[in-house]
């Protein structure tokens, strides 16, 4: 019996051993891919500061909701700092001390923004660059001109850090779900948006650099991912059945729906507020354009 009992333990220590070298081992895997995103070629853009450019980015910055993750200011924001994900930080996008916006170029804008990599190469997390990829190089120009000119905000938020095991959720079960880097195709990123217009093209545009597939589902038919924002069917065989273009508009205008209910607080339509006639009948157009399914 104590013959048993004595390689019953040898087992179960051995186990617990091979337990722990995994673990260790999967975690330094997960830490490499945190640290080290697949290399993308940048496009070069020019910057230019004019009041008009300015302006222009300004509305960009609001339609793409920078300021719900990063904070009104832009001076960053702690997502999490709680177990087992570790401290997640949105980082201080201005030129003031702790912000990327004090050293980073344009080069280093567009790979963020347009490829989901850090400055330093690390994949960037939750953000949502596999639609901010769509962007056009002149209002990717006039973006970062908007926010190189942002006030300086004085925020140290440091650099974010994954312990065990949130470098194996974030680095290998989830890598895909938090990063957009393995989303994107860098190879087609860059080049002119379509033209503005009250066309269903322009209208997709819209709705790619606005995010809204990461509550709505990139089909516009309601996010079925159940850790992502679960944003309604908003194809017209959904939640806008029977509405009209009017109904659209004043919906992202005012928040309110044509049978008088209050959109969801989630649903930043204070940010779609400022967009034009245009925009909005591009909008509509291309939801228009969707399958409405069965």
């Amino acid at each position: 019996m104590k013959r048993i009992l004595k390689w019953i333990g040898i087992g179960l220590a051995s186990l617990v051993g091979l337990l722990v070298v995994a673990g260790g081992v999967l975690h330094l895997v997960g830490s490499n891919r945190l640290q080290n995103a697949p290399a993308v070629a940048v496009q070069t853009v020019e910057v230019h500061n004019s009041p008009e450019v300015l302006a222009r980015g300004q509305r960009l910055a609001t339609i793409s909701s920078c300021n719900g993750c990063h904070g009104l200011d832009l001076g960053g924001q702690v997502f999490n700092d709680e177990p087992p994900l570790g401290y997640l930080p949105a980082p201080n996008l201005t030129g003031g001390a702790g912000g990327v916006g004090a050293v980073y170029t344009a080069q280093d804008w567009d790979r963020a923004i347009r490829h989901g990599v850090a400055a330093d190469g690390r994949p960037l997390l939750i953000m949502a660059a596999h639609h901010y990829a769509a962007y056009g190089d002149e209002d990717l120009a006039a973006l970062i001109a908007y926010l190189q000119s942002l006030p300086p905000v004085d925020k140290e938020l440091g650099p974010r850090r994954i312990p065990l095991p949130g470098t194996i959720i974030f680095g290998l079960l989830a890598y895909n779900d938090v990063t957009s880097v393995n989303k994107i195709d860098h190879a087609a990123v860059g080049g002119a948006a379509p033209p503005a217009g009250e066309t269903a093209e322009y209208g997709q545009y819209l709705v790619q650099i606005a995010s809204c597939g990461s509550c709505h589902g990139e089909d516009l038919g309601g996010n079925t991912d159940p850790n992502a924002p679960q944003g309604p069917n908003i194809t017209l065989g959904g939640a806008l059945r029977g509405w009209s273009q009017a109904d659209f508009v004043t919906a992202l205008r005012t928040g309110q729906t044509p049978d008088g209910r209050q959109m969801d607080p989630e649903m930043p339509w204070p940010a779609y507020a400022t967009l034009t006639d245009t925009e909005l009948a591009a909008i509509w157009a291309y939801i228009n354009s969707l399958p409405t399914g069965p």
